[in-house]
């Protein structure tokens, strides 16, 4: 498995051009916690600082117990910010800077309450994905949300083919929302693939809102055999009795 660059990112290297610091992010991966990744954490958070990641966003689904105990351990140089792939009615959404669960299963206008409440940052995974897109189920679609959101992904390392990472770039240019390439990561190989390098200190949900002013996005693909895990991952996981959540609410019919 090739390094996510040609270059690992190197913050004692890179800064911009007035000689502020450059962060690396990556703001989507995944770990055992999710029904579908085999990663333990601490492999996880072993793998970001050796690729020079500065900031790494764990992203269970619908959990965050894995990202609280690594955050807590996280080493220096390296800040673990809380997140959750939550499964709304409408489609996934990316929760960061959390401290209390969301739950899976509300529409997405409530799900995008309930991580305001917690003063956190919203994004949109793989709007586009054929098999894990974004779809209207309870009255919202994403032309809808688009401006309650902070991000979007313009590139998901997972994405098979090209044209829905197009199509995400373009909504969000569309829409005026920052974008941001992720690595979507569920092995410890894929960590840092996708990463942004962008400037100031997002380790705040202020800081992180600045720094999505002006990203530098380097955008790699995961390789289908890495992906190819994904379903044993869950079979396993499955045996082990850490399926996937079933929500815990039923958003109202639209019709």
């Amino acid at each position: 498995m090739p390094a996510p660059t040609e270059a690992s990112p190197d913050p004692s290297q890179d800064q911009s051009g007035d000689g502020v610091e450059r962060a690396f992010i990556d703001l989507h991966c995944h770990t055992s916690a999710s029904f579908d990744s085999l990663a333990r954490p601490e492999s996880v958070v072993r793998a970001a600082v050796s690729r020079g990641l500065t900031h790494l966003a764990i992203t269970d689904h619908d959990r965050i117990d894995a990202a609280l105990r690594v955050r807590d351990a996280a080493p220096d140089g390296l800040v673990v910010i809380v997140g959750e792939e939550v499964k709304s009615a409408d489609g996934d959404l990316i929760a960061v800077f959390i401290e209390k669960l969301v739950p899976p299963g509300m529409s997405a206008i409530d799900t995008i309450a309930a991580i305001r409440e917690q003063g956190g940052l919203v994004g949109v995974p793989h709007p586009f994905d054929r098999t894990r897109g974004y779809g209207r189920k309870s009255g919202a679609d994403l032309a809808d949300i688009a401006g309650q959101i902070d991000w979007i992904e313009f590139y998901n390392a997972r994405v098979i083919g090209g044209s829905a990472n197009e199509r995400a770039a373009a909504f969000g240019r569309e829409h005026g929302l920052p974008g941001l390439c992720a690595s979507d990561s569920h092995t410890v190989m894929e960590v840092g693939i996708s990463y942004n390098a962008v400037s100031g200190d997002p380790s705040t949900p202020a800081g992180l809102l600045a720094a999505l002013a002006e990203v530098d996005m380097h955008a790699y693909h995961a390789s289908y055999y890495v992906r190819a895990w994904t379903p044993l991952a869950k079979l396993i996981q499955s045996v082990r009795g850490n399926g996937r959540s079933r929500p815990a609410v039923s958003p109202e019919d639209p019709t």
